[in-house]
């Protein structure tokens, strides 16, 4: 810190107007750098200019007191600049210093011989007394540099803990509140400045990703955040507490899959001309701002996750957290602790930290509960609890969370018949079916083809770094002709492998074309030359055929869904085209 004597002169006045009422002579103070700082009668005027003389100058570098009896014919005044000016009859200059280092000069002038004979008959005891002055002024610049280092921390620190992505609060041992960064009381939400006002702190003996969770009491508001105290010393070095928190919400965005800008599934996202397409892009628009469940069904690889980020992101949530979870993809023993979490010795093998569960972390937000209908029977009966409580416990705590969120649910399973064979609940089933999503399968809409295709084509030739191909008209034709049990799921991976294999080639053939694909169509062109031979099969001999394989299918593979979806396969049908083909046989499986 670049700061001079010059900077307390009002303190150095004061010090040598005591100098000049004890001993009555002229006294001079000049800094490091040899400009004035103060002095007395005839040197009152020069404050700020640079001093010539030789004698403070020695001192400054030497550090010893100097006492020059003979001015003008001492050796020190033989290369003064200021020497045929000079007036002095007696000079003693002083060095003054601050934490071991020289500052400045304090220097006694006499002008007469009588003020000079007065001093030279005590000189050792007037050297103790202008020995001491230089030191208060010494201890005074130092306190002064001390309150300037204190003040330019306090402002860094201010200026740290404002910048900070955490709020932080000093208090004092008895727990008032010294100070609160602004990113804090933005946090807390606080409309008053809480400086001076008692907090309390409350373990909640629960922690998130390594933070504890403590209730914050300000006043008669409560807060619950997560953080950690923090003892501390004071510049005055007095003892103060930190406390450096975040808000449980913040603390759940960096943990959880939330939509933005770069992963963000918007209408524009859903391809497909088709009148069916079409109404569905109206419905999302009309009910994504609703608080309500939705359900989405419909067969494997239909867009059912598509649908439900365009909810989120269509909605007035869009900027809250979307949390995704797959239920049929944890197993049962580990999904509960992953809806709801747990704290710390909830049970053995949990993490000491505890655990935030999907709910809590889409709090605010949307949670998408995708194959809920593998979700196992007792999880359905708390999965209904929350829609009708809003509220979550996690496992081994009694303490309610109250949530403010909008269920989304999807399945592929049919679950008016797994109501039927009392592996879902019924009840569940209609909290969830609030406002219901059917989507078509890709072959019922064969329009949207074309369309998606050119989307898969520029989004896969990004990825792999090739130009855009065209596709040509015969290929587009046998895409068009296959019946994609798969859906877009299986169009995609098709246009993925094509863009993968295709080389160099401008143009999609059917040559590049998967063989089941290319033997799917020449399967049809065979079909059609049966018809053309008029080789006729008469319909109510069919479908007894028809009747006698679902029966047998039915004995071999089983009546539970994984069975009927075996044989859906093996008929190239999907599940709920053989659930209308049971009924039209009144087949009672």
């Amino acid at each position: 810190m670049n700061i001079s004597l010059i900077e307390i002169e009002e303190h150095i006045k004061k010090y040598i107007k005591v100098i000049t009422t004890v001993i009555n002579v002229d006294v001079g103070v000049v800094d490091k750098n040899m400009k004035r700082v103060s002095g007395t009668s005839r040197y009152n005027d020069t404050v700020g200019e640079r001093v010539r003389g030789n004698v403070f100058k020695k001192t400054i570098e030497t550090g010893e007191t100097s006492i020059i009896e003979n001015p003008r014919t001492h050796d020190l005044c033989q290369i003064c600049a200021d020497k045929e000016l000079c007036k002095e009859t007696l000079e003693i200059a002083t060095p003054i210093y601050c934490n071991g280092e020289i500052e400045g000069v304090l220097g006694l002038l006499c002008f007469n011989e009588e003020q000079k004979n007065k001093i030279l008959l005590d000189v050792e005891s007037y050297l103790d007394f202008t020995k001491q002055i230089a030191e208060f002024i010494g201890m005074k610049f130092k306190e002064y540099r001390e309150s300037l280092l204190q003040k330019e921390r306090e402002e860094t620190l201010n200026q740290l803990l404002n910048n900070m992505t955490k709020g932080v609060i000093l208090s004092d041992v008895d727990g008032n509140i010294t100070s609160i960064n602004q990113i804090g009381i933005k946090k807390l939400k606080l409309s008053f400045n809480p400086e001076g006002k008692k907090m309390q702190l409350i373990s909640q003996n629960d922690y998130i990703m390594n933070e504890e969770i403590f209730k914050l009491i300000i006043g008669k508001k409560e807060y619950n955040v997560t953080g950690k105290k923090v003892p501390m010393v004071s510049f005055s070095q007095k003892k103060i507490n930190g406390f450096i928190f975040d808000d449980i919400q913040k603390i759940s965005k960096n943990i959880v899959e939330v939509s933005n800008q770069y992963n963000r599934i918007t209408l524009d996202d859903i391809h497909g001309t088709s009148q069916s397409i079409q109404s569905l892009k109206e419905y999302i628009k009309t009910v994504a701002n609703s608080n309500s469940t939705v359900l989405i069904t419909g067969e494997s690889g239909t867009g059912k996750e598509l649908i439900a980020r365009s909810l989120h992101s269509s909605g007035n949530r869009k900027d809250k957290p979307l949390v995704v979870i797959n239920c049929s993809a944890i197993p049962d023993s580990l999904l509960e602790s992953e809806l709801f979490g747990y704290v710390k010795g909830a049970f053995t093998g949990a993490d000491n930290n505890g655990h935030m569960g999907k709910f809590e972390l889409a709090n605010g937000g949307v949670i998408f509960l995708d194959e809920i209908g593998d979700m196992p029977l007792y999880l359905q009966a708390k999965i209904l609890r929350v829609i009708q409580e809003k509220k979550i416990e996690r496992i081994g705590s009694n303490k309610s969370i109250d949530l403010d969120i909008k269920i989304i649910a999807a399945t592929n399973a049919d679950l008016r018949q797994k109501i039927k064979e009392k592996k879902f609940r019924e009840d569940l089933f209609y909290r969830l079916n609030v406002i219901p999503i059917q989507t078509c399968p890709l072959r019922e809409r064969r329009e949207d083809i074309g369309p998606i295709v050119k989307k898969l084509i520029e989004k896969y030739s990004v990825i792999s770094g090739k130009k855009e191909i065209d596709i040509d008209e015969k290929a587009m034709n046998v895409l068009l002709d296959y019946d994609w049990p798969g859906n877009v799921r299986e169009l995609e991976n098709v246009i993925e492998l094509i863009m993968n294999t295709c080389g160099e080639a401008d143009r999609v053939t059917v040559s590049m074309l998967p063989e089941n694909i290319k033997l799917s169509k020449n399967k049809n062109i065979i079909l059609e030359e049966i018809k053309k031979e008029s080789f006729e099969i008469l319909e109510d001999e069919f479908c007894e055929i028809e009747k006698n394989y679902i029966i047998k299918g039915l004995e071999k593979y089983g009546n539970s869904t994984e069975g009927k979806k075996i044989l859906c396969d093996k008929m190239n049908i999907g599940l709920t085209t053989l659930y209308r083909k049971l009924k039209k046989f009144n087949i009672d499986k």
